[in-house]
């Protein structure tokens, strides 16, 4: 029997010591540095804003065509395009710093120095946290992926501990055999949080030229094309995380959240849903509200990881 409650839900929750008003953030990549989506979203509203991910130095990416549609999704070789660390907290940071949501910081690297020198540059900076981006290629390592390897995930993660005294977040990549021992490793390392998942490799052909469609290549596939393998993975990350575990891929309405919140993600991330509906985190957050109330639920926290299963 579905019970309405009679007071306003609580939405807030805690990850790794950052307090949000609701698990609902932008995911890295999908929101810009804030700015460009400010006309259409009420930016106080949201959990987080995760800006772009940023390097140490400014990277202009990847050679176009840059995005492919694909069915039920899309496919992005940019690059990792940013305006470098310094530009960031000169020019970007002031305009977030105007609302009360917390930013927290996407950083990657190629270099277990780059990741070290980005911890140290924004440790001083007035911002929520750092999410760590480990789905780089590590140039030291002859491309081996940080994210790919229990050691190296380690390594990075421990050294941006070491720098920083803000929580500290590690996103995993999907295309790993066994998410559980990266968990372990960036536990072990250092992580307040983790967020899973990033992009799965794909790739698009033109048939009639026999080419590519992306300049790269291949490209990162997001969308709901990928929901059931991001679902998934939370899920098995939730069963070992001693930390919060933040839910992303290929969410687009409420009932996408909710799925990943039943499943133990304590927050969630959404991120190609802005392309084609720039309001759609405060869609989500609304449609929350509305779910709770509906089922009785005084709390969000109450909701997390109670899949019901034999």
């Amino acid at each position: 029997m579905i019970t309405k409650t009679r007071t306003q839900p609580d939405l807030s929750v805690n990850i790794g010591g950052i307090t949000l008003k609701n698990p609902v953030m932008t995911a890295s990549g999908t929101f810009g540095y804030g700015e460009e989506y400010a006309s259409l979203v009420d930016i106080d509203r949201l959990g987080a804003v995760v800006p772009k991910g940023i390097s140490l130095i400014p990277i202009e990416g990847n050679p176009p065509p840059r995005i492919v549609e694909t069915a039920a999704g899309m496919l992005n070789a940019i690059g990792l395009q940013n305006v470098g660390v310094d530009v960031f907290v000169r020019e970007k940071l002031p305009f977030l710093k105007q609302f009360e949501t917390p930013v927290i910081v996407n950083i990657f690297g190629h270099s277990i120095d780059e990741y070290r020198r980005l911890a140290r540059r924004l440790d001083s900076e007035d911002v929520a946290g750092l999410e760590v981006n480990i789905s780089c290629p590590n140039v030291q390592k002859g491309g081996c992926f940080f994210g790919h390897d229990p050691s190296l995930a380690f390594d990075v993660i421990h050294a941006v501990r070491r720098e920083t005294s803000h929580p500290v977040i590690a996103k995993l990549s999907p295309n790993v055999t066994d998410i559980s021992v990266i968990i372990r490793s960036v536990q072990d390392g250092g992580a307040d949080a983790i967020s899973l998942i990033n992009t799965l490799v794909g790739m698009a052909i033109d048939v009639d030229r026999r080419q590519p469609k992306l300049g790269n290549i291949t490209g990162g596939l997001s969308g709901p094309a990928i929901k059931p393998v991001a679902l998934r993975m939370v899920w098995q990350a939730a069963q070992v995380a001693r930390v919060p575990v933040i839910g992303l891929g290929g969410i687009v309405t409420a009932t996408d959240a909710l799925e990943f919140i039943i499943a133990g993600a304590s927050a969630v991330e959404v991120g190609t849903a802005h392309f084609i509906r720039p309001r759609a985190a405060l869609d989500v957050i609304d449609g929350i509200d509305v779910y709770l109330r509906s089922h009785g639920i005084d709390r969000i926290t109450d909701l997390v990881g109670t899949l019901r299963h034999e």
